[in-house]
């Protein structure tokens, strides 16, 4: 195969997950995936190799022979003719053939040459081991964007540099410096730090974890996260995914990548700088509480996956997630031989926001029947210390059928009456015949050991302790949890009535203009007023004399606040005076207020004084909704308890815009302040639709202003007639000016309901068409299964029989910045139905995707799918795509002629005559 046409199959990706692109399974396309070189090679090159003890080409060279690669290993070393009784050749372009994959073991400013050499030779991916590059200082980084150009001008994609490489068992490549191998399995390992990535590998080799890819980022100046899920999220060997985090480089890319691949296995993380400092520099209250590690947890919560907080408890955590059994709450039983690890598993519990689950009285009964007497009569479930296999599993049969009880936990301490072995002989009928979660701990070790391992090979969990056993459990519902928020595709206007973008603009106009970034309160109270969030009457005051008019204006009581652009926290001067009550006191307050800014704060610039009307509210809660800018991710929305003493109270949440009524929910249930929203003794309960509103115009305010970078709206007084944000300081970023059609500055994608429209074909009906939703899984199922095998095969290129939840997961949960799928609906017996989609899907070259269409059977040759593809064409236009293509049937005429009036051209596809690739530049 010659390097033009490698290099072209490379470019594309596995097809388009669609129903005119995939089979039932789902199936891949014969196409391979960019990284594919990369991550199963099946031919290396060590550039580099030594047979000098303890240096790093000796190291790499011993694990690539002793991996079993099937492959050819060639040397390169310019110094040697031979290594080893091999040859060893000057250059990659000296070897006999274009290898897959060349390894880089070579002194720093060498690899820029190395790279190019690879290129010159058609090799298409190439892992740095070597270090000194950006991590070293300014010399470093000049060589490393040495590196990136040179990879660049070859197309050759790099892993690393400053890695220790990458281990793919299933193949017996072993291209790193690691010191213990690894054992086949279906868990991939991701991490920056090469360090961490070899004490994973020998942890998971020492509790016998197999594994199926092992990838070490190192500086990620080319291959990042978001390359190796993509691939990872189509590799068959891999069914979960660690991550160990320290930093993004590119948050949107990331968030996409994570969402497609955690819709279809299941992904733990481990991330660093949980109290990293970095959150100090922020400019508001919000950013000084939230810190990025806050931005982050709201990050993977929104992706669907979980946060571990140890390496512990990455292993834990999978183990659960492996058995593939959901739990529908968190409610877990535990039932043991030991009151003492029945203890320290509820504790566990409870620091794991774990609940305990309540018996019912018939369960208790039940268990009554079959237990001593002095058993605990309740849960954890002690059925004591002198049990054997057949009490251990009658009990944990009649727990589990207890329809309060979400998970099951079997704790067994050793004891000389029951062997670990018939205990397990009783726990795992009852496991495998369950269809709730159920994981077991294994006390100790000497005794336990072979039945642990025996446990695991069952496939239930087998956790060494109850409170790892508990933790994990805790991953599992949190999981669940987690891939419901994944479904949520809130558009970027969450509310309907209509914003002042233009009253906005102007107050942002002016604020520039004045070279400022921090908006006075009355611009700041007249942006939110700009999107609906109730603000109380005010006016500004330069003199002692228009601040009493002004109070008699609003009527009394007032509030006076300080106005200066250089005055962040009034309350920090004395600058707030509440419950004024007559002109008298107005006039005195007034001067008192700006006598003592000028005292201590000399150089402040003061614009007056704010008069508003005092608002009193008796069973008001003081709260806080605030916006922050995530360096990698954007905005972020918090919401926590409010008013002078938000710093102490520390209580808050973080989300990511754009926010619907249930997000705002989410948001809302995860602070303290949730709990004082209901009603207490003689204090009715506040009106909590009436706070979501607010949450959902600031998230509309997020959507539509990248410029706004801080929000404070602090307090924001909520009672059981409403919401008034009292007070609010707002920060802008002029850079941040302009909205683009992508939403570049938020961290996902919001539902893109500008591209709605309402169409009319040939027969004079009507059809909607609109992007997908993750609530049409429905009617996708019917879509699919309802089309003829014809359509089926020229669609799939294969006959699909079975249609799968996870493949209607894949069709409707989509990212809508990587790919876009527009459905055609109208009403069938007085139902909405589909009856056409079109779809695209970004290719690691962001500026080109592949797209897929079908029709209904009953609803072709009306000219929808002109109209599906039109539309389609025009958001890839507008989404930066330049270039669209498919592969079609050469059998599908009337799949040719459509492309063929659109401007597509057709090419043939060198290896499969019965496929046409139809291409076009947008």
């Amino acid at each position: 195969m010659s390097i033009k046409l490698r290099n072209r199959l490379a470019a594309r990706r596995f097809r388009i997950p669609d129903a005119s692109a995939v089979p039932a399974s789902p199936g891949i396309s014969k196409l391979i995936h960019p990284l594919h070189p990369l991550l199963s090679p099946a031919s290396v090159a060590l550039v580099g190799a030594s047979e000098r003890p303890g240096s790093l080409g000796q190291v790499v060279l011993a694990n690539l022979r002793s991996g079993g690669f099937r492959g050819p290993i060639h040397l390169v070393n310019p110094r040697h003719d031979r290594l080893a009784g091999e040859p060893c050749y000057r250059t990659l372009e000296d070897l006999p053939a274009p290898v897959d994959l060349a390894v880089v073991a070579a002194p720093a400013p060498a690899v820029a040459g190395i790279i190019a050499q690879a290129g010159r030779a058609g090799v298409p991916a190439a892992i740095v081991l070597s270090a000194g590059f950006s991590e070293t200082g300014d010399a470093g980084k000049a060589l490393e964007a040495d590196v990136v150009r040179a990879a660049r001008e070859a197309d050759v994609r790099i892993l690393g540099p400053n890695c220790i490489g990458m281990l793919r068992p299933s193949v017996g490549l072993n291209a790193s410096f690691c010191r213990t191998a690894c054992a086949p399995g279906s868990i991939a390992l991701v991490s920056q730090s090469g360090a961490i990535c070899t004490a994973l590998v020998d942890w998971a080799a020492s509790t016998k974890v197999g594994l199926s890819s092992v990838v070490s980022l190192g500086g990620a100046a080319d291959v990042d996260f978001g390359d190796v899920l993509d691939y990872l999220l189509f590799d068959p060997k891999t069914e979960s995914v660690l991550l160990y985090v320290e930093g993004i480089h590119d948050g949107r890319t990331f968030i996409s990548s994570l969402r497609a691949i955690a819709r279809a296995k299941p992904v733990i993380v481990l991330k660093v700088g949980r109290y990293a400092s970095g959150s100090q520099a922020a400019r508001s209250h919000t950013g000084a509480l939230v810190g990025n590690d806050a931005v982050f947890d709201a990050v993977l919560a929104r992706c669907g996956v979980v946060r571990v907080h140890s390496a512990q408890d990455l292993f834990a955590a999978a183990r659960a997630l492996s058995s593939r059994r959901k739990p529908h709450g968190d409610r877990l039983a535990i039932v043991t031989n030991g009151g003492g690890p029945g203890v320290l598993a509820a504790d566990a519990c409870s620091s794991e926001n774990v609940q305990l689950a309540t018996l019912s009285p018939e369960t208790i009964e039940k268990l009554n029947a079959i237990l001593p007497k002095h058993w605990s009569h309740a849960n954890p479930v002690d059925v004591i210390g002198d049990a054997d296999g057949e009490r251990f599993g009658s009990a944990a049969k009649i727990v589990a059928a207890d329809p309060s009880v979400d998970a099951v936990l079997t704790a067994f301490c050793p004891t000389g009456i029951a062997s670990a072995e018939s205990v397990a002989d009783g726990i795992l009928p009852v496991a495998r015949e369950s269809s709730k979660p159920f994981l077991t701990a294994w006390l100790g070790e000497f005794s336990v050991i072979d039945t642990r391992h025996r446990v695991e090979e069952a496939g239930i969990p087998a956790y060494r302790s109850g409170e790892v056993a508990v933790q994990a459990f805790a991953a599992l519902a949190t999981h669940v949890k987690n891939q419901k928020l994944l479904l949520e595709s809130p558009s970027p206007r969450s509310t309907m009535v209509e914003h002042d973008i233009v009253r906005a603009e102007e107050i942002f106009q002016v604020v520039v203009q004045e070279g400022r970034t921090l908006l006075n309160e009355v611009e700041a109270k007249g942006l939110l007023a700009a999107f609906g969030v109730p603000v109380p009457p005010f006016v500004v005051a330069a003199t002692h004399e228009e601040a009493v008019r002004a109070a008699e204006t609003i009527g009394y009581p007032v509030v006076m606040k300080i106005l200066s652009p250089d005055i962040s926290h009034k309350s920090d001067v004395n600058g707030v005076r509440l419950d004024i009550r007559d002109a008298r006191e107005v006039g005195y307050q007034f001067d008192d207020i700006i006598a003592t800014v000028h005292r201590m704060r000399p150089e402040a610039k003061v614009a007056g004084v704010l008069v508003q009307s005092m608002v009193t509210r008796r069973d008001g809660r003081e709260l806080m909704i605030g916006v922050m800018t995530d360096p990698a991710f954007g905005p972020a929305i918090s919401f926590g308890s409010g008013g002078v003493a938000v710093e102490l109270l520390r209580d808050n949440a973080v989300g990511l815009p754009p926010l619907n009524v249930r997000l705002a929910g989410d948001l809302i249930d995860r602070t303290r302040a949730a709990r004082l929203l209901g009603a207490y003794r003689n204090v009715p309960a506040a009106n909590r639709d009436a706070l979501i509103d607010v949450l959902l115009r600031v998230s509309d305010l997020v959507c539509a202003l990248p410029w706004v970078a801080e929000m404070d709206i602090n307090p924001l007084l909520l009672d059981p007639s409403g919401a008034v944000a009292l007070d609010a300081r707002v920060v802008i970023d002029p850079t941040r000016r302009h909205l683009d059609s992508r939403y570049s500055h938020l961290a996902i994608h919001p539902y893109p309901e500008a591209l709605e429209a309402v169409e009319r074909l040939r027969d004079g009906s009507e059809v909607t068409i609109r992007p997908i939703r993750p609530e049409d899984a429905e009617m996708e199922t019917e879509f699919i299964t309802e089309l003829s095998d014809e359509s089926r095969y020229l669609r799939f290129l294969s006959i699909v029989r079975h249609v799968t939840p996870e493949m209607i997961a894949r069709f409707t949960q989509i990212d809508y910045d990587r790919e876009m799928a527009l459905i055609a609906t109208r009403l069938e017996d007085d139902r909405e139905s589909i009856i056409g989609v079109a779809r695209y899907v970004r290719d690691p070259n962001p500026a080109s995707a592949e797209f897929a269409i079908v029709i209904a059977d009953r609803a072709q040759r009306k000219g929808l799918a002109s109209k599906l593809m039109g539309r389609l064409m025009t958001h890839a236009r507008f989404a930066g795509i330049e270039r669209l293509r498919g592969l079609v049937l050469a059998s599908n005429d009337s799949m040719l002629e459509l492309m063929d009036r659109l401007g597509f051209e057709a090419l043939a596809v060198d290896d499969d005559p019965s496929l046409v690739d139809v291409v076009k530049v947008i």
